[in-house]
This record gives structure tokens, C-alpha cells and sequence, in this order.
């Protein structure tokens, strides 16, 4: 039996996405050279379509895949396709923002125009420097279709929104070459930059050997020249590429955001990536040895199934960026959906950018803990309140008054009685794999309890939202919850949630 405690807002839907797109940073692709640049007969998205969102951000058509913040503005460069609903004709899109929440689009900031990056900008990181000058690392695809890593400055550093970018004549800086055996279509998305006691800048980019992935580190003592290290920062065998590499420092004391830069007793780091064979990533929490300049994932902290993920949905080549202006760090994700290519040239768009989350370091400091942007209460309006109601097994009590598609949940259960909850079965590893042999209709001890979303008036058709609840299978004052999402009976692939 639990004790339920909900409140519920809608969204304003017109208030959010008037923009282009976001996320900066590019995941592996399928090339189809034929809808590169299938254009809509209309300019705008359906009115209509029941899929597309209103909370989160994302382009009214076409394809999308660094944040920073500057002056007081906050940026979003983003992979965009202009000229079409799939991956192709890449160029860095640019849209800003003073609260994350409202968007302006501008035009593109980078795109193909010089030999370094002719066939395609793909991802990269603002980094910024000594007397806040924004930097922007991107890679470059050359004539040879060569992964090459340029970088490109702001036209006029008293234009807050950063509307033009010219690139450094050295381009590129970092290229694979036979002396140093990067292989040549592996070597992509430099991170933001971060300065040594030894005033040294360092950077890490994805790439693998083998199956080995790689993150591969480089040093420079001007920014324009670049040298690579013996030895890469990190790497793991059976990984295959390590794409869209993120690494920065968290506090161990508090909750407060951390420059890329900082190091020290009280900090841990965090390293994550995105594997290019599963299309999932995993992120580790580790020591940053700065003498020796390696990184050392703690015991249990690993990159494959077992390890730490951000987000078990759609979720994939994230970034985050440290938000000087309030001390914290955010966390942006590329949410690919699961529309069919058929049904994206049909609705016009593909792709859109999940919502904007918080990390700190958890009190265990084994693992992060996220949470949306406080900026995104904005959005709420006419709040629907259920009151306190003991919920029985089996019983399902429907919330009146939420008309709206897209919904802002806050919800609240109370357990009386822990005596119920399943022992875990230690075999039981995988959060996903359990959540998927133990869905809604699977019955359990404590649970499933929790939501039906997107729910037909017959509830034949429904997304269930739900929580189990698990004893320790060594200490039964120990308990595990599991949250999952069961789509088993969802009409159609394209809702997200």
C-alpha cells in the first residue's frame, strides 16, 4: 500500500521552441546520400503532429545532433542539417539564450570553407580562456575525408551573441599523420580544454585502436600548437571508438559547480563517453593523476553494462558546461528518437535535445545525481492537484483536468510497509535487462506502482511509467528502487516522454 501525493502543471507550448535546434557534438550516423537535402513543401512542422514537443528544445525542421556561457548569454552550438531530415551537410548551428529556457536562432556560426573542414564541421567544445576569450575546437573533415581537429575564434568579442567565427589560418591543428598512427576516420571531438599547474593547456579526443577505445591526450602552451602525449589520458580494451569524450572535475564537499580547470584534494573527476558499437555511454568517476596525466576510474567504476549511465532511454553524445554565472554544472544529451527515416521526412524533423539537467557528485560519491534546470518551471502553468490518496494493488485512479499532451509531473509516494519488497537477486546487474523481464503488468512485491502516460480512454494503449522496490539480497535494512518505463503497449514508437 502506498500513500500518493501529486501535482501536475501544463506546459505553455508557444513559449519554447521558435529556433533551430541544439546539441553541439555528433554521434555516429547512416549516410543516405538521397534525402540529404529532401526539402518539406512547407517551411514549418505540422500544427498537428502529436509528436513533437513543447518542452524540449529542438528544430522546426531537419536534422540536429559547445555549450558555454558568455557575458551574461548562454550559447548553444549544435550539428544541424539544413537542407534536410537526415545526417548530412552538417554545419554548426547557433542559437542563444538568458535563461535556457527561450531561444533566439542566429545564423550558422561555423560551416565547410576551408580545406581543414570542406567535407563537413562536425563536433567539438568551447573552451574559455584567460580574460574570457571563448574558444571553439571543432573537427574537420578534409578532401581526403580525414578526421582533423581546427579551431576558430569570435569575429568581434563585443557581440554578446557570438554571430560571427573566423577560423586560424594553422588549421588544422591536430591531424593523424604515420609518425603518429591515429587512425584517420577515428579521431573526433576534442573536449573543452583544461589548464594545468604547469600552465599548460590539455585536451582529450575520442578515437581507437583496434577495439580499443581511446581518448587521446594533447598539450599545448599557446592554444595553437598542439602535441600529443605518449600515452593516452585513458583507454579500455573491447570498447571499440570512444566518441563525444567528456571530462571534468566535481566537488566532493559540495554541491557547487566546478571550472574544467580545478583540481585539488576535495575534487574527484568524471569521465564520460559514448560508444560507437552500442550507441550507448557509460561514464566512470576516477582520480585525475595531473603529474602523470592519466586517469584512474575507481574500483567498480567501469565502461561497459555494468558501469554508470546518464540516461537509460534516448540518450546519447552528451556535453556538459560549467555555468559560471551560477556556479553549477549542466548536462545536455541528443535525444536520435525512434522514428523510421519514412516517418521523419514525413513530419519534417528528426532529432531534439533533452532536457537540460544539474549534476553534483552523490554523498556516496560513487555515483552523479542529476536534476532539471530550476529555469524550466517557467513553463508550468494551470496546475492540476490531485489530493493524498492510499493506493491499493491493482487499483488505478485517473487524474481530470490535464488536457495538454506534454505534462510537468511532481509525485510523491509513501511506503508504510517495507516487509513486501522482493530480495535482488545479486545476478541481476543490468537495470535495463531488469526492467524489461519485469514490466507494468509483471507483478511484484512492492510495485510496479506509479503512471500510465499517453494512455487511450480504454487504456488498451499506454506508456507506463512505474517504481519497484527491492531488498539487499545481504542486508534486508537495504533497499534498491528501480524506476522504468514500460512501452510494450504504446501505439507508436515516435512518443517520447
Amino acid at each position: 500500500m502506498a500513500m500518493m501525493i501529486f501535482s501536475l502543471w501544463q506546459f505553455c507550448l508557444l513559449s519554447l521552441l521558435l529556433s533551430y535546434g541544439v546539441v553541439e557534438l555528433q554521434a555516429s550516423h547512416h549516410v543516405y546520400s538521397n534525402l540529404q537535402t529532401t526539402q518539406l513543401t512547407s517551411t514549418q512542422p505540422q500544427a498537428k503532429d502529436p509528436y513533437r514537443t513543447g518542452y524540449h528544445f529542438q528544430p522546426p525542421k531537419n536534422w540536429i545532433n559547445g555549450p558555454m556561457i558568455y557575458k551574461g548569454i548562454y550559447h548553444l552550438f549544435y550539428q544541424y542539417n539544413p537542407k534536410g531530415v537526415v545526417w548530412g551537410n552538417i554545419v554548426w548551428a547557433h542559437s542563444t539564450s538568458t535563461d535556457l529556457v527561450n531561444w533566439i536562432p542566429h545564423e550558422a556560426a561555423i560551416y565547410p570553407s576551408e580545406p581543414s573542414d570542406i567535407n563537413g564541421c562536425w563536433s567539438g567544445s568551447a573552451t574559455i580562456l584567460p580574460g574570457g576569450k571563448p574558444a571553439m575546437l571543432y573537427t574537420g573533415i578534409n578532401p581526403q575525408n580525414q578526421q582533423v581537429q581546427n579551431l576558430a575564434f569570435p569575429k568581434n568579442l563585443s557581440d554578446p551573441f557570438l554571430r560571427e567565427w573566423v577560423k586560424v589560418p594553422q588549421n588544422p591543428l591536430m591531424a593523424p599523420t604515420q609518425a603518429n598512427q591515429i587512425n584517420v576516420s577515428s579521431f573526433r571531438d576534442p573536449t573543452t580544454a583544461w589548464l594545468g599547474p604547469d600552465k599548460r593547456w590539455r585536451l582529450i579526443i575520442g578515437s581507437k585502436r583496434d577495439q580499443r577505445g581511446l581518448a587521446i591526450l594533447y598539450r599545448s602552451k599557446d592554444f595553437m600548437h598542439w602535441t600529443k602525449a605518449k600515452h593516452p589520458l585513458h583507454s579500455k580494451e573491447k570498447n571499440g571508438m570512444w566518441e563525444c569524450p567528456d571530462f571534468f572535475p566535481i566537488s566532493k564537499t559540495s554541491s557547487v559547480g566546478l571550472d574544467t580547470s580545478t583540481y585539488g584534494p576535495n575534487v574527484k573527476h568524471v569521465l564520460k563517453i559514448s560508444l560507437d558499437n552500442t550507441r550507448k555511454e557509460y561514464y566512470t568517476i576516477g582520480t585525475y593523476n595531473i603529474s602523470k596525466d592519466i586517469y584512474i576510474p575507481d574500483k567498480g567504476s567501469v565502461e561497459s553494462d555494468s558501469g554508470l549511465r546518464y540516461d537509460y532511454g534516448k540518450f546519447y553524445a552528451s556535453k556538459t558546461f560549467f555555468d559560471s554565472a551560477k556556479n553549477r554544472r549542466i548536462l545536455w544529451g541528443w535525444i536520435n528518437e525512434s522514428s523510421s527515416v519514412n516517418g521523419d521526412v514525413k513530419k519534417g524533423w528528426s532529432g531534439l535535445q533533452a532536457i537540460p539537467r544539474t549534476i553534483v557528485l552523490d554523498k556516496s560519491g560513487k555515483q552523479l545525481v542529476q536534476w532539471p534546470i530550476v529555469e524550466l518551471e517557467k513553463l508550468r502553468t494551470k496546475e492540476v492537484k490531485l489530493p493524498s490518496t492510499v493506493l491499493k494493488g491493482g487499483s488505478l485512479h485517473e487524474v481530470f483536468g490535464v488536457t495538454a499532451a506534454q505534462a510537468d509531473v511532481e509525485v510523491a509516494f509513501e511506503i508504510s510497509d517495507f516487509k513486501k519488497a522482493e530480495v535482488l537477486d545479486p545476478s541481476w546487474t543490468n537495470p535495463q535487462i531488469l526492467c524489461s523481464k519485469k514490466g507494468a503488468s509483471v507483478k511484484g512485491g512492492l510495485g510496479p506502482f506509479g503512471l500510465l502516460t499517453l494512455a487511450s480512454k480504454d487504456l488498451k494503449e499506454n506508456t507506463a511509467v512505474f517504481y519497484r522496490i527491492f531488498k539487499s539480497h545481504n542486508n534486508y535494512k537495504k533497499y534498491v528502487v528501480l524506476m522504468c518505463s514500460d512501452q510494450s503497449r504504446s501505439l507508436s514508437l515516435l512518443a517520447t516522454l
